[in-house]
């Protein structure tokens, strides 16, 4: 039976505010009845299942203006950044570079897993060092030393910085180690020839930094100018730790910046690195592996682990889940991908703290045409989030968002959003860059390519590594992107959107977006009508 508007409650006889507060109500009415909340659009929208461009969002009255919305956001009850998105844990899309970039602009990176665990390690060591404010744990020499060895170990670990703390055995500060000492010349030479003795160097007192180590180290070098290195002692003169000015400055800028830097709680960047599930972890042997792996990383600093695989809902998952949260109570675990309620509840039962969503919606992602396996990325998401509502777990969207847009509709249901496509034409990408006819191009390939399987990436598709050679159908294809300038650029646009979509809505924050959302169905001629149409679109250049 179709809706009509019902105005004969509204009598000469009412007075104006009544007469007001019966239009609005029945004007509700209507909005209620053509733009539905989840529960109510999913549900009539059964059996289809819909993605991004299929629907679109009903706005709100709103007195939020855009740049007053929150986007911060938990992954766990420990884990928590400030935008609500992460870089997918490719080989062509997050190493140390995107994952330093990420959690400077308020998100995360996820380390890849197609690399040796000793590389992965050093990547996640290069983004926990990456600046520290007060460098809890600084590299230190000896006097012994020769400056060749500290030459080797800095090719070999890539620091990026050149001056180190010398201590003694009972680790006493004796002097400073300049960078402008190491110099092949000087390469048979130890540490004690070239060093700043320790009456020369300018330290301040552990008890002075107080509460605010930042402010004291920035009063410190705005008194003393020419130092760029602060190192902290205590009372019997061992160092505790060590500032420098370009750290100081950057945090002081950060401190400005329109979202704040994901750090953990010792002020170091937070980053997330991903881990295959095996397919026999019953073997103590690969149990001992991922243990001291993990362990690795746990010390290193790593906030997340990933539990990285096309199909989560399996016994191998549960078990790596598992054995993970046994080990190490306190780390946050994501695990998936997964499409299904009871995959969710799965993988919540097993320790997992969020859970990714996603099987087959990327770019470069064929798992629906090969295996004939998926579910449309907006229904997936809404099945999976009344499960997890009822776990006390966070949902990932992981896959198919290829605009501002999609990442708004994304988080009217999940916590945050993981995205490859959108990130591997960017500077920071590891992907090989490209030139064809003048433009240069990013390689963008699907961890289930069959060049990615054969470096690593099998086992996240259910076959060990010698497996890739003999699997003909692969579940991804390989690529190229179009660069696209920096992480920075890519991500003011887009946060730029999702500050938008919260403003449309009337949404302070994301929890008030998931409140607020309102759905409605689309035609293909309604998508066409969403993007520019009947017109010769120009680029033009920013400068």
């Amino acid at each position: 039976m179709p809706f009509l508007f019902k105005n004969n409650n509204i009598t000469p006889k009412m007075n104006l505010p009544e007469k007001v507060g019966e239009i609005v109500n029945q004007s509700n009415m209507i909005d209620d009845r053509f733009y539905l909340d989840a529960t109510s659009f999913f549900e009539e929208s059964l059996p289809t299942g819909l993605t991004y461009d299929d629907v679109s969002l009903a706005s709100h009255y709103s007195e939020v203006l855009p740049r007053e919305t929150l986007l911060e956001t938990k992954i766990s009850d420990r884990l928590t950044l400030h935008i609500p998105i992460i870089s997918a844990d490719m080989d062509t899309v997050t190493e140390s570079k995107m994952a330093i970039a990420m959690a400077l602009n308020g998100g995360m990176g996820i380390i890849h897993q197609n690399m040796s665990d000793s590389q992965q390690a050093k990547e996640v060591a290069q983004v926990k060092h990456h600046i520290h404010g007060l460098i809890q744990e600084p590299i230190k020499v000896t006097a012994n030393q020769l400056i060749g060895d500290i030459l080797e170990q800095n090719l070999k670990s890539r620091f990026e910085f050149s001056t180190f703390p010398v201590v003694d055995s009972e680790g006493k500060l004796i002097g400073l180690l300049a960078g402008n000492t190491l110099k092949t010349r000087f390469r048979h030479k130890t540490v004690a020839e070239t060093m700043t003795p320790r009456d020369q160097v300018v330290t301040i007192q552990e008890e002075v930094i107080g509460e605010d180590p930042i402010g004291e180290a920035d009063k410190f070098f705005n008194n003393h100018v020419g130092i760029n290195k602060l190192p902290v002692v205590n009372r019997e003169d061992h160092l505790r730790g060590l500032f420098t000015l370009k750290d100081i400055e950057s945090i002081i800028d950060e401190s400005r910046a329109r979202f704040k830097s994901a750090r953990d709680s010792k002020f170091r960047l937070i980053c997330g690195a991903a881990v295959p599930a095996s397919r026999s972890p019953k073997t103590s042997k690969e149990r001992d592996r991922i243990v001291n792996h993990i362990g690795c990383l746990v010390d290193i600093g790593i906030d997340a682990v990933v539990v990285s695989t096309a199909h989560g809902h399996t016994q191998g998952v549960g078990q790596l889940v598992k054995l993970l949260r046994d080990q190490f109570c306190n780390l946050t675990i994501m695990a998936g991908n997964v499409t299904t309620a009871a995959a969710v509840e799965f993988l919540s039962g097993c320790g997992a703290d969020a859970i990714k969503v996603g099987q087959g919606p990327g770019s470069i992602c064929t798992t629906r045409l090969v295996a004939g396996v998926g579910i449309p990325q907006l229904t997936a998401l809404y099945v999976a989030s009344k499960s997890a509502a009822l776990s006390g777990v966070r949902i990932l969207a992981d896959g198919g968002i290829t605009k501002g847009g999609d990442i708004v509709k994304s988080l009217t249901l999940a916590d945050a959003v993981i995205c490859g496509s959108l990130f591997a034409g960017c500077r920071e990408a590891p992907g090989v860059l490209v030139e064809i006819d003048g433009k240069l191009y990013k390689q963008y390939r699907g961890m289930g390519s069959f060049e990615a399987m054969k470096k690593g990436s099998a086992a996240r598709y259910g076959h060990s590594k010698k497996d890739s050679y003999l699997k003909t159908a692969e579940e991804g294809i390989e690529a190229l992107k179009e660069t696209t300038g920096t992480l920075d650029e890519v991500l003011a646009g887009l946060l730029g959107g999702v500050q938008s979509g919260l403003g449309y809505l009337g949404a302070k924050d994301l929890t008030a977006l998931k409140h607020n959302a309102r759905f409605i169905r689309i035609t293909p001629a309604g998508q066409l009508e969403s993007a520019p149409h009947d017109v010769v679109e120009i680029k033009a250049t920013h400068k």
